[in-house]
């Protein structure tokens, strides 16, 4: 849980609790479908290259690695990870298993193919395992 919440502040604290929620329905999403990004919440959230927030040179690592419940965001966090563990956080994302920020390229997964929704600064899409959208 504290690995899942860790993520979501890392990765939308700026988006406010819609965005973390959003975050964690990604990360729900990866370990419903297990694949070579992750079989469990921490596989998933730490796989290389998935949550840039847990890149070493990412300025949001340090950060996110000191942060603690008393700050509101990550208490914030906290709460919705635990939702998602019990298995009681409706997901905004309407499936998505990727997302990128909409302030940057699009990423190659993501041009034109299997798009979602957009949810804060954040545009939500299900590529699935195979790449078909399943």
């Amino acid at each position: 849980m504290d690995i899942a919440a860790r993520t979501a502040w890392g990765e939308a604290r700026g988006e406010g609790a819609q965005g973390m929620q959003a975050v964690l329905n990604v990360v729900h999403n990866r370990v419903a479908q297990p694949g070579w990004w992750g079989r469990d919440v921490i596989s998933v959230c730490r796989a290389p290259s998935q949550f840039s927030c847990w890149r070493t040179q990412d300025p949001n690592r340090t950060k996110l690695l000191t942060v603690t419940a008393e700050n509101p965001q990550f208490h914030e966090a906290l709460l919705l990870a635990f939702q998602m563990e019990l298995g009681q956080l409706p997901d905004l994302t309407d499936g998505a298993d990727h997302y990128f920020d909409c302030r940057t390229p699009p990423p190659f997964w993501a041009r034109g193919r299997f798009y979602r929704k957009t949810i804060g600064h954040h545009a939500f899409y299900r590529v699935g395992l195979k790449g078909d959208g399943s």
